[in-house]
Formats: C-alpha cells, sequence, structure tokens
C-alpha cells in the first residue's frame, strides 16, 4: 500500500514515514499543498494523510481540491485543531477521518487499516468500461457479454488499467506494482509491451470502440473515447 503524507512539519513528517514504512507501507512525503498535488499527479497512492495548517494552500484547500478533481481514495487529517467546528468542517470537505494531535501511533495505524479495509470493499464492485465489464471477486472479465480468457498476469493488467483508466499508466508503474521489481530494466519493458499486447488482441481484436492504446515512450492509456 502506498500512502502519501502531506505535512509541512517536517520532523513529524519523518517521524510518519519511519513508523510507516516499518509497518510495511510504501509513503511518500510532500511539505506543501502544491509539492501534494505533484505527487499525486505522477504517483497512484491508496490513502493520503493529510495535515490542515499548510504554508501556501491549506489542509482544507487541498481536500477539496483532490475531490473536486475526482480522487477517491481514502484522506485521513492530521491537526492540532481540535474544536468540533474543525473537525466537523473537514469531515464535511471530504476527509474520511480526523486525528487530533498529538495523538498515539498505534491508534493512526488503527485508523489506517480500516480505512484501508473500506477501500478494499470499495474495489470488489463490478468495474465497468463501455462494453467491458470486470468481476474482481471472480476475475470474470467480459466484453459485449462474452467472456475473454485472460491469463493471470493479463488480467492483473487490464483490472490496473481499468481502475487508472482515462490516465496514463507508466511502465515504471507496471513494474512496481504488478511485476513487484522497483528497478526498470529493459527486458522487463519488452516483457510489459509483449504481455501489453496480448491483452490488446483479447480486449479489442476487431472489436470497436479500441479501448487500449499505447502512449510512446510513456506507457499505456485505456479509455472510451481514444481518437
Amino acid at each position: 500500500m502506498h500512502l502519501l503524507v502531506i505535512e509541512d512539519e517536517k520532523k513529524v513528517a519523518e517521524a510518519l514515514r519511519k513508523g510507516l514504512e516499518a509497518e510495511q507501507y510504501r509513503v511518500t512525503v510532500a511539505h506543501t499543498g502544491e509539492e501534494g498535488f505533484f505527487q499525486l499527479n505522477a504517483d497512484v497512492f491508496d490513502l493520503v494523510i493529510l495535515d490542515l495548517m499548510l504554508p501556501g494552500r491549506d489542509g482544507i484547500e487541498v481536500l477539496t481540491t483532490l475531490r473536486r478533481r475526482g480522487f477517491e481514495a481514502p484522506v485521513l487529517i492530521l491537526s492540532a485543531r481540535d474544536a468540533v467546528e474543525d473537525r466537523v468542517l473537514g469531515l464535511d470537505s471530504g476527509a474520511d477521518d480526523y486525528l487530533v494531535k498529538p495523538f498515539a501511533f498505534p491508534e493512526l495505524l488503527a485508523r489506517i487499516r480500516l480505512l484501508l479495509r473500506r477501500g478494499r470493499n470499495d474495489q470488489a464492485a463490478t468495474l465497468m468500461l463501455a462494453d467491458l465489464e470486470i468481476e474482481p471477486m471472480t476475475r470474470r472479465v467480459t466484453r459485449d457479454g462474452a467472456p475473454l480468457d485472460l491469463t493471470g498476469r493479463e488480467y492483473e493488467l487490464l483490472e490496473y488499467l481499468v481502475r487508472h483508466h482515462g490516465r496514463i499508466v507508466s511502465r515504471e508503474m507496471l513494474a512496481r506494482d504488478i511485476w513487484q521489481v522497483r528497478e526498470r530494466s529493459t527486458p522487463l519493458d519488452n516483457v510489459i509491451d509483449v504481455h501489453i499486447a496480448r491483452l490488446r488482441r483479447k480486449v479489442d481484436g476487431e472489436r470497436e470502440p479500441k479501448l487500449i492504446r499505447t502512449v510512446r515512450g510513456i506507457g499505456f492509456i485505456i479509455q472510451e473515447d481514444l481518437p
């Protein structure tokens, strides 16, 4: 699981990073709202931990902008503001939980686990794009009602692309999240390209609309309204 911590106090941010990494989470840290937006555009996160008192854009502005842009992952606010109205504002602005500083680290971990479990339950729902349907619980995939015979790796690639539909998925992302390889290498790029080509033949073939496209030099994208 990949977590984004947006916290301007560097000592607090570093303590969070070390503690969460010790629990086997992958952690990226941003110290401003703008840096947080940059990271969210550059990578995929399963949960965001957000401080309210940030330089420049404050946490509420960051949160409302994220939700307005369609960001659906859980957001946990960490803040020294403990007034009831502050908690209400945070939750009404789109936060999934609100934890007041100072806090006990085991409680933070428990709240993170709860939010991530909720996210996994949401991921069990059927995924749909055009006439493509994916049932994550059974790994059944159909296109226009006809079942597609995918290998395990092809299924993982397709589900990953669909969960990021409309966004470019880089080869680095696929290497890290599907193949579980941190260091990108040319041989792995070739393997990824071969799997994508096979997947495209099975998903698109002679069908319309074409859903999967290669973005030259970057990666791949799946969406209904391809040019």
